[in-house]
């Protein structure tokens, strides 16, 4: 197998992601939904635990889950202690079978956990006082700290930006461009938008593999207002990275476009950020996205979201360049 560098690919700040990173086959940097590809190992799983990141940042179905077997745990827990302790000190409680105990004692541990206390079962005697008095300091304090969580995870400030399934090369003007569409699914409002382009590849310097980082200039990477679909396009001509690198190319060197977002979202009164990537097998070459949004008689202007991706074929331009490659090293 061939590894190729292009006239381009020159050692570049890693801006931040690490220039020495390799690839022992392909894979994203950035997954499509922004989170980083990573897998942190050598240390005691508790000292890179971070419990109040991990509610706040898990999706509504785990944390609804979590809650519940909690909760759930929790009462059997109490109901262990109350039946170990004896149910004869739960005044009120009726009960002939383990079966009956278990349930009249789960039911008290339930009311008192959630401090309801609807007063048919009450405690008798020191032992029984003592667990209710605990389970109920328990319960106001994971009840409040569960509050708490739940009231982050609705303030927790988000974009809610749509991406383009694929990344195209399309006409642009008398060369070609890399394009890919954006569109924000809220009716929110963003504003002060500013969009940065990373390319990624590997490339061989000294006989080591590495993977570099190059940003890419955008046509237009701020904009005011963002009401409408947003086609960001990079032009490649004689001062892109990309430049005279074809599909070949880009699929040896494990190419990945990374995107990030940032916005003032009004809602929140906060910055809001968006990250996604491209990979080289995403690209389609000889394409131009179509319009999604129209006019309708009233005046309004009407975007059909499930069309972002819609594109049509058209031919690239004749005169792109073959690529020019400074070296050709072999890989055993």
């Amino acid at each position: 197998m061939k590894n190729f560098t292009s006239k381009v690919h020159q050692p570049e700040n890693d801006l931040g992601l690490g220039n020495k990173v390799t690839n022992e086959g392909p894979t994203r940097f950035i997954n499509k939904d922004g989170s980083f590809n990573i897998t942190r190992k050598g240390l005691n799983n508790l000292k890179t635990l971070n419990i109040y990141h991990e509610l706040i940042t898990m999706s509504w179905l785990k944390f609804s889950f979590i809650a519940l077997v909690y909760y759930l745990i929790m009462n059997i827990i109490f109901t262990t202690m109350y039946l170990i302790t004896g149910v004869h000190h739960l005044s009120g409680v009726v009960a002939n079978t383990f079966s009956e105990r278990f349930y009249e004692a789960f039911f008290f541990s339930a009311q008192t956990l959630t401090t309801v206390g609807y007063g048919r079962i009450s405690p008798e005697g020191l032992p029984a006082n003592i667990i209710a008095a605990l389970e109920s300091l328990i319960g106001v304090l994971a009840f409040a700290i569960a509050t708490g969580i739940c009231y982050g995870r609705f303030a927790k400030p988000n974009a809610k930006i749509q991406f383009s399934k694929n990344i195209i090369i399309a006409p642009y003007q008398d060369i070609t461009s890399l394009q890919f569409k954006i569109c924000n699914l809220r009716d929110n409002q963003l504003i002060d938008i500013e969009v940065m382009v990373t390319y990624s590849y590997l490339t061989n310097i000294n006989g080591k593999v590495l993977r570099k980082y190059v940003s890419l200039p955008l046509e237009r990477d701020k904009v005011n207002f963002f009401p409408l679909p947003w086609v960001l396009v990079h032009p490649i001509n004689e001062d892109s990275p990309i430049w005279g690198v074809d599909a070949q190319t880009l699929t040896t060197i494990d190419a990945e476009f990374m995107v990030l977002i940032k916005a003032f979202d009004d809602t929140f009164a906060q910055n809001v950020h968006v990250r996604s990537s491209y990979k080289h097998h995403e690209i389609v070459y000889g394409g131009r996205f179509k319009t999604n949004y129209d006019t309708v008689a009233n005046g309004k202007i009407v975007i059909e979201l499930n069309k972002i991706d819609a594109y049509e074929i058209v031919p690239l331009a004749s005169n792109i360049p073959e690529p020019e490659l400074e070296e050709v090293v072999e890989n055993s």
